[in-house]
């Protein structure tokens, strides 16, 4: 059975040694050692001034929004994962689409501003399959309204905008390291923040909102990593060069063998990519649905991300309509990729989706 993509799992022997210290020193959560050094070496891995470690991606968003104060509405993609959209609902703030790029699959700036009122407090974009936003048009928009901008980069790790971490663009940037991911520490997630003051914030909000042994200042949640997943992250860490390398290979392939025949995402060409996914667009439903059951037929699972658009929610209201995020949903499909993706199974793959177009 082949799978969308496969968890990297690194040396066993490596990790028991981390394992051993955990029990050594007993220290297993409450911003151990492990997460200490992980929080150290990802900064520096990532080009990044401060980095908090959480439990996971979702509440990583859920952090953001508490730490920077959000109100009301929010302008945001509706071309997600659905926790972009359900960690503003169950915050109690308003997600409000603005529709997407066709090409890009992002958040089209273009279409910002119609939408902001007296009422929104930020906008939230994501690098959709780690393809970067229009970061710097973004911006512009958002210091013309005073609004505040986070970024959902859970695909993100490790891409670059003009030589720069795209991590550092906005007020806040949050990662995904949950275990289908390119970097992952099993479950977990950490937030990007430049300004010092709001990464102590963060740091409390995550342990109950405890600032210190005196003082309890707002009201905050559980969402520290523990040192089992820190020391997945550290020896994944370890490995994160030969995963982009063997990733690159099974892409390239991908890109080279299909090219001409499907619609590939546009890359913005200022930014880096890190291969996290390879998504394909078909000509319509009914030839993805085709493509999608000949590949199932072979035990060959590839999914589509993201379906369905997130304006078709039932719970969100007021309803709202993007035409272009309905229209790629309904035509897109994210073909295996993880590193020891067989290449006989590799050309098999790229075979079926051929002969299916």
């Amino acid at each position: 059975m082949i799978n969308v993509t496969k968890t990297y799992l690194p040396d066993i022997e490596k990790y028991k040694k981390y394992v051993d210290e955990i029990y050594k020193n007993s220290w297993v959560t409450n911003n151990g050692p492990l997460v200490q050094k992980l929080e150290k070496r990802l900064a520096e891995y990532l080009g990044v001034k401060n980095i908090v470690l959480v439990s996971n991606g979702t509440v990583a968003l859920e952090i953001a929004y508490r730490t920077l104060g959000l109100k009301g509405f929010v302008v945001t993609t509706p071309f997600s994962f659905v926790a972009t959209t359900s960690s503003l609902v169950t915050n109690g703030l308003l997600p409000i689409f603005t529709d997407i790029d066709p090409g890009s699959f992002n958040i089209d700036p273009e279409k910002i501003e119609s939408v902001i009122t007296p009422n929104t407090s930020a906008i939230l974009g994501v690098h959709v399959f780690g393809n970067a936003c229009e970061v710097e048009k973004i911006e512009q928009i958002a210091n013309k309204h005073d609004l505040k901008v986070i970024y959902d980069a859970a695909h993100a790790f490790d891409v670059k905008y003009k030589e720069k971490s795209v991590l550092n663009y906005g007020d806040i940037s949050t990662l995904s390291f949950h275990a289908t991911k390119l970097f992952h520490t099993i479950e977990g997630g950490a937030l990007i923040i430049n300004d010092d003051a709001l990464v102590q914030k963060a740091r409390y909000l995550i342990n109950f909102g405890i600032q210190n042994a005196e003082s309890i200042p707002e009201l905050g949640t559980n969402a520290k990593m523990n040192e089992f997943e820190a020391a997945m992250g550290l020896c994944v860490l370890d490995d994160i060069e030969q995963i982009k390398q063997s990733r690159s290979v099974i892409f390239k392939t991908y890109q080279t063998q299909l090219e001409g025949l499907i619609q590939f995402q546009e890359q913005n060409q200022n930014a880096t990519q890190n291969y996290s996914y390879f998504p394909i667009v078909l000509k319509n439903e009914d030839q993805l649905l085709k493509v999608q059951k000949a590949l199932n037929e072979q035990q060959i699972f590839p999914r589509r991300y993201f379906y369905p658009s997130l304006d078709t929610l039932s719970y969100i209201e007021p309803k709202q309509y993007c035409s272009n995020s309905r229209d790629i949903a309904s035509r897109i499909l994210c073909l295996p990729i993880y590193v020891d993706l067989d290449e006989n199974d590799l050309n098999f793959i790229i075979k079926i989706v051929k002969e299916n177009i």
